[in-house]
């Protein structure tokens, strides 16, 4: 291979990775007409259209998802033991794509900018949907650096680092009928439930846990982030099982009941996961740190506020 060609890899690499010509300039540290005339060679050379814009950003083609999958890695393997990559974050300039549910967003994303204002202000941190589902998909694919969420299975290729594992309350509004009395299985899968389903899947640890007791509940609503199910839970006859780390922004209003839940339902182990491919990547391991660090921060004091709340 060429050393030109080479350099065009490259920075296809990066245009992929940012999603935007701006951007992959200022990370290549080229002008932006320099990155969009190697464009144009990538399209003389590999006979595609490569990108095609969307708004303010661009989309690859299929063409270009596929080439950039196939050769990502081997890259990135050259570009290591050509040039070892250093992290500075003071200087660094680069996007993070991290997928994860709006609850770890919640709690992550005030305190990373906080951390990026004050140490690495030329960084980014762009948040995506998250599924339990789409995880290897999305790393594989480099949609995504890093996924915050379940990790139940190991997946091949991927990386994890558990943060923590949550557990679970259940939650209605303080007024609800069924806080006049201990919750009991009966009146428990008797109620009319809200379903956080991030996938739109209505089956949940709750279910089979009540299928093992020959019990079944009412799925009434569902909503597809944990942010709109307290004001709904507030508002309504619903009740809900919520992970104990959602519940403590909500305990200032008042308007909760929160009581054990009257059947067994095993933790969630909450992870990291990224794609081997990144496992030494500097950047992420730097952002990895932070975020773990940002967990146990937070949570040591939310968990036992909670704990607090039901017991009182």
């Amino acid at each position: 291979m060429r050393p030109q060609e080479l350099k065009l890899l490259v920075i296809f690499d990066v245009i992929m990775t940012e999603k935007s010509i701006t951007l992959a300039a200022k990370r290549l540290s080229m002008t932006q007409p320099a990155v969009s005339n190697a464009v144009s060679k990538m399209r003389g050379l590999w006979k595609d259209e490569l990108f095609v814009p969307d708004g303010r950003t661009i989309q690859p083609t299929t063409y270009a998802i596929n080439f950039w999958v196939q050769i990502r890695s081997s890259l990135h393997n050259i570009k290591q033991a050509i040039e070892p990559e250093e992290f500075e974050p003071s200087s660094a300039n680069r996007t993070f794509r991290v997928a994860l549910p709006d609850i770890a967003l919640d709690a992550l994303w005030l305190d990373l900018r906080k951390l990026f204002e004050k140490e690495a202000k030329g960084l980014n941190l762009h948040a995506l949907p998250y599924t339990i589902t789409r995880t290897k998909t999305m790393l594989d694919a480099a949609d995504v650096d890093l996924v915050i969420g379940q990790s139940n299975r190991s997946l091949e290729n991927i990386c994890t680092e558990h943060l923590f594992d949550t557990s679970y309350v259940c939650v209605m509004r303080k007024d609800h009928p069924l806080t006049k009395k201990p919750l009991t299985i009966e009146a428990f899968s008797l109620a009319d439930h809200l379903l956080v389903s991030l996938s739109g899947d209505i089956a949940s640890p709750t279910d089979q846990a009540l299928q093992q007791l020959g019990l079944s509940r009412r799925v009434a609503f569902t909503v597809n982030s944990f942010s709109s199910a307290v004001p709904i839970i507030m508002e309504s006859n619903l009740i809900a099982v919520l992970p104990t780390d959602l519940i403590h922004k909500y305990l200032a209003y008042g308007e909760l009941a929160i009581t054990h839940l009257p059947l067994d339902i095993p933790h969630s182990s909450i992870s990291m996961l990224w794609h081997k491919r990144q496992n030494t990547d500097k950047g992420l391991i730097w952002l990895r740190k932070h975020i773990k660090q940002i967990f146990i921060k937070r949570r040591t004091h939310q968990v036992e506020a909670v704990k607090s709340f039901i017991s009182s």
